[in-house]
């Protein structure tokens, strides 16, 4: 089926330019009709390839999506109807895309597991996989329920990261800023008053000035290397696997934020393999699509471990001690889930410890942060200070003898 691009607009008389899958001018125009677009030009591109077709949405557009299909199955409405339903209520065009392709496809006479399935680059391999052991199970209300609770938490959890590592470098960029107004602005301001003096310059304000000079010299390069830097290292981690390892093992080993990464991705893993057993997805299987939630690779090679020994006959709980990367707390609940028949129930109670110390640490690191740039800003400053202040001091001496 051709990939078509096309420029619409809607009731509004607002343009949209997206893509969209038809096989036909005339078909494109319905599809669109179906999202509430109308069609301006159309021109057909190369065939489309549905992995590849269109970009993902957001999570919290996610979390809307299974709380209105939860709200429908429970209340016993039929599927396309509460599709349709949500197709004319959002206001999403991408999502609006996104669901006119299930409906498209349940009418087809696929289910809804399979209709998701079609659109990986919305729905991953772990949601398509509940979704399908709900329908089986007969109780998609109640997966749908816990993906979406899941979901939140993975948002809420998400924004803890995000301001572990914002406000670090917030308030050290502001520290950085002021340095470099300091070098560039003030600095060789005074390096020509302390010339003229006609004295001895110190050691520690020749060190300023050549500091000072660099700074004028070269702060675009500067300014550019964070993001050179950055940008250098995501491509290489990308090429080279060993790397990328060496990468994520770096991160979950620095001290401080370390500690405070592994319970992330640990308590990412608790909640997520809790939801997938208690929605009766094989152990096997959930240690495989944990491997690619917890986005770290030295823990996927441990999980990937763990699952060869379970699948060799080993327990979880000891299968998961050998790799030697999950703590004490992690082993333990295993061991209590397989003894009690309550995995899920241990694993979310891992899943809340760690995320109550996440919070708990982000406080602690924020409230030390912000001392420590503050002495760095304040050592920046006395040594500018004193750099300057020094062969002035030394003029007015020598002028008293």
């Amino acid at each position: 089926m051709p990939l078509y691009r096309y420029k619409a607009i809607d009731a509004a008389g607002k343009s949209a330019l997206g893509r969209l899958e038809a096989n036909n001018l005339f078909d494109l125009e319905q599809r669109l009709a179906r999202i509430g677009l109308d069609l301006v030009t159309g021109a057909a591109g190369r065939p489309a390839v549905r992995a590849s077709r269109g970009r993902g949405i957001g999570r919290r557009e996610l979390i809307n999506f299974c709380f209105h299909l939860e709200q429908l199955a429970a209340a016993g409405i039929p599927l396309i109807e509460g599709l349709s339903d949500l197709r004319d209520s959002v206001e999403t065009l991408r999502v609006r895309e996104v669901v006119s392709g299930l409906i498209e496809s349940i009418e087809g006479g696929k289910n809804l597991s399979q209709a998701l399935a079609e659109q990986p680059e919305v729905f991953s391999e772990v949601f398509v996989s509940l979704i399908r052991s709900g329908e089986h199970a007969g109780r998609l209300p109640e997966v749908l329920r816990r993906l979406a609770e899941q979901l939140r938490w993975e948002d809420e959890l998400a924004a803890q990261t995000r301001k572990l590592m914002m406000y670090p470098a917030f308030v050290g960029g502001l520290v950085i800023a002021v340095t470099l107004f300091l070098m560039i602005v003030l600095v060789p301001q005074m390096a020509g008053f302390i010339r003229n003096l006609g004295q001895e310059v110190p050691l520690q304000t020749r060190i300023l000035i050549r500091t000072s000079e660099f700074c004028v010299a070269y702060w675009w390069a500067i300014l550019l290397a964070p993001g050179a830097l950055a940008a250098g290292g995501r491509a290489l981690t990308r090429t080279d696997p060993r790397l990328a390892y060496a990468f994520d093992r770096c991160r979950i080993s620095l001290p401080l934020v370390g500690p405070i990464l592994r319970k992330i991705i640990l308590s990412r893993f608790a909640s997520s393999f809790a939801l997938m057993y208690a929605s009766g997805i094989m152990v096997l299987d959930a240690i495989r699509y944990a491997e690619a939630i917890v986005g770290n690779q030295p823990v996927q090679s441990a999980l990937r471990a763990a699952g060869q020994q379970v699948a060799g006959g080993r327990t979880l709980a000891g299968a998961f001690a050998d790799t030697g990367m999950f703590p004490p707390l992690v082993i333990r609940m295993l061991r209590i889930g397989e003894t009690t028949g309550a995995l899920d129930t241990a694993l979310l109670n891992v899943s809340y410890f760690y995320n109550r110390e996440v919070r708990e640490a982000i406080g602690r690191l924020q409230a030390l942060i912000e001392p420590v740039l503050t002495v760095i800003l304040g050592a920046v400053l006395a040594w500018v200070m004193l750099a300057v202040l020094g062969p002035v001091y030394d003029t007015i001496s020598s002028m008293k003898l």
